[in-house]
């Protein structure tokens, strides 16, 4: 277990947290769960056995995170963002297996937003505020509404990129590719 801040009203059953992060107040976070370093994890929130998180990941208040759902590096979770594990629940009948979701590096979930079962954001995507993610979201994409549908491309700073052939660069210096399958990938 790492040096990490605990406030006096948290409750953590894990060993595997990393340095430097900090829980807040009325956060629960059960035996087996994976938390990187630097991570801030805010009020009233719960994270149960089989989740892992990776390092400078934000989470912010309200947000329960469900057996099979993993975090990675520098994401963010904004305010009450659901995640579900099981398409088909019923009160005391629990699969062999959750399903697994993905919150790919650098990507940002909007407040408020709903994440089903079994679906990817990719790195540095974004979900605005209010989504409902029925289907996976490509990596630097924008995607809102209910259901969350892809607006256009972002770069990692944010800004919305505009492609010239197959390529795009951004003010911030960043250049993308797109493939021919539609996937976008930095290439500087």
């Amino acid at each position: 277990m790492g040096e990490f801040y605990q406030h006096s009203h948290a409750l953590i059953e894990t060993k595997e947290i990393g340095d430097n992060t900090r829980v807040w107040a009325f956060v629960h976070i059960l035996e087996g769960a994976k938390i990187g370093a630097h991570c801030n994890i805010c009020d009233h929130c719960f994270i149960e056995n089989d989740v892992e998180i990776g390092d400078n990941v934000t989470i912010k208040s309200g947000i329960y995170i469900w057996n099979g759902v993993k975090i990675e590096n520098n994401a963010f979770l904004g305010p009450n963002v659901v995640f579900t594990n099981d398409l088909m629940p019923r009160s005391k009948k629990y699969p062999e297996s959750f399903m697994k979701t993905l919150v790919a590096e650098g990507a940002s979930v909007g407040a408020n937003s709903v994440i089903i079962a079994g679906n990817t954001i990719g790195k540095f995507a974004m979900v605005g505020a209010g989504s409902v993610v029925t289907k996976d979201v490509p990596a630097y994409s924008l995607v809102f509404g209910n259901p969350a549908k892809f607006k256009y491309h972002i770069c990692e700073c944010t800004e919305k990129l505009h492609f010239i052939s197959e390529k795009a660069e951004c003010s911030c210096g960043k250049i993308y590719k797109k493939a021919l399958t539609g996937e976008v990938i930095q290439l500087k």
